[in-house]
């Protein structure tokens, strides 16, 4: 970090306002403060000699909204904690959030308005605190942004870009490999902005990867992250990194994030083979978004007929008609989706009628009946051979469609 062009603009805007002021990162960790204060009470007090937010601080602050605010926050005092009232404002760049600036009120202040109305005279020192702290995240250092435009090359099969990362001290000799891409499954799309898309991405993939010693490289994209691994057979280090990244997504979008899907390749031993693995791990992913039974570390091996329909190609539109006779004829005829969700669980375990009606919570008969309706519309037995084969097929045809496309 520019700890010294931080703690000075600081200083500037304190001075300005007239107020004490305290920065913190996203993690309630203290960045910087200012000297002068008239008045600190307990909690700025114990923040500057301990540097970190306590958790009963940190849950009063959250309870006001500061996580998701892109303008300034009132959070009232608290007498319990020894808190006065305060002012949060949020510091964004392009969407992305990277902290919290903090203006508390002075003892005899009943209000915050007077901080309020002093706010706008700030606004450029404020978007330069901002920049600079954007600057200083790893995440966005240039040499990051290099290193990480030229692993997502070599993930595309450039082949300077293979070699080039085949020499990365990260790699050599650390193999084998596997690729993971990570997808949001509900938010994958991003919003109206891509740099801050991609910016929040990458830096929800660098910290999320902070600390576990089989995530070798971390990169993000505009729709979602790819990491390269250490292989395992274990899935104990991609769990950690599903929870930390849906943790830090949350928290630097502000919005809630409810499915983290990661997407495994097979392992790998040469770095040419880098190109073949993400696809590998993109598949899992976008197989496992429309298909929640896959659940959310998703191997590509696991995917079945998946595989086969991303070999098959095709565009935005393909798979939206399987071709299958029977297929159209069931969906032409299941106007309240009574009987397509009942066959393909029926399809997916095994054939259990107790299975299916456990999991839909209806009676056993209820199953029973609607796969009686079925036979008698297609007039062949849905469970068996070459039918089960084709319907099954374009149900799965059907999902893929609806594929996130990364």
């Amino acid at each position: 970090m520019q700890q010294q062009g931080v703690e000075q603009l600081v200083e500037d805007v304190a001075q300005k306002l007239g107020r004490g002021l305290s920065l913190e990162d996203l993690d309630g960790v203290l960045l910087a403060y200012s000297s002068n204060q008239s008045h600190a009470d307990r909690v700025r007090v114990n923040f500057l000699l301990s540097k970190k937010v306590p958790a009963d601080v940190s849950a009063w602050q959250l309870s006001h909204g500061i996580a998701t605010a892109v303008r300034p926050v009132v959070v009232p005092a608290n007498p319990q904690l020894g808190m006065l009232g305060r002012v949060c404002v949020p510091l964004m760049v392009r969407g992305f959030r990277v902290g919290y600036l903090w203006v508390q009120q002075d003892s005899v202040e009943e209000n915050p308005t007077a901080i309020l109305t002093q706010l706008p005279a700030v606004t450029s020192e404020l978007e330069m605190l901002s920049a600079l702290l954007l600057d200083s995240n790893t995440a966005e250092s240039e040499f990051r942004r290099g290193r990480e435009r030229e692993f997502l090359a070599a993930c595309a099969g450039e082949t300077n870009a293979v070699a080039a990362v085949a020499g990365w001290k990260e790699i050599q000799g650390r193999g084998p490999w596997q690729m993971v891409t990570v997808l949001d499954a509900d938010g994958w799309a991003g919003g109206p902005d891509p740099i801050a898309a991609t910016l929040i991405h990458r830096s929800a993939a660098l910290q999320a990867t902070v600390g576990v010693d089989a995530a070798l490289f971390s990169a993000g994209a505009e729709t979602h992250s790819v990491v390269l691994f250490r292989e395992s057979s274990g899935r104990a280090n991609h769990a950690q990194v599903l929870v930390h990244y849906q943790l830090e997504l949350a928290k630097r979008s502000g919005r809630a994030v409810h499915r983290i899907i990661l997407g495994i390749s097979e392992g790998f031993t040469r770095p040419r083979e880098l190109a073949e693995a993400y696809r590998e791990s993109k598949l899992a992913a976008q197989a496992a978004a429309v298909d929640p039974q896959l659940g959310e570390l998703v191997d590509c091996r696991s995917t079945g007929v998946y595989q086969l329909l991303a070999s098959a190609g095709g565009g935005a539109g393909a798979w939206v008609d399987p071709g299958s006779v029977y297929f159209r004829r069931l969906e032409d005829h299941d106007r309240n989706s009574e009987l397509i969700p009942v066959l393909e669980l029926l399809y997916d375990n095994d054939g259990s009628v107790q299975d299916v009606a456990a999991k839909l919570h209806l009676h056993r008969s209820s199953i029973y009946n609607r796969l009686g309706r079925i036979r008698q519309l297609l007039g062949v037995d849905p469970l068996k051979g070459m039918p089960r084969l084709e319907l099954h097929a374009a149900l799965k045809m059907r999902r893929w469609a609806a594929r996130p496309r990364i």
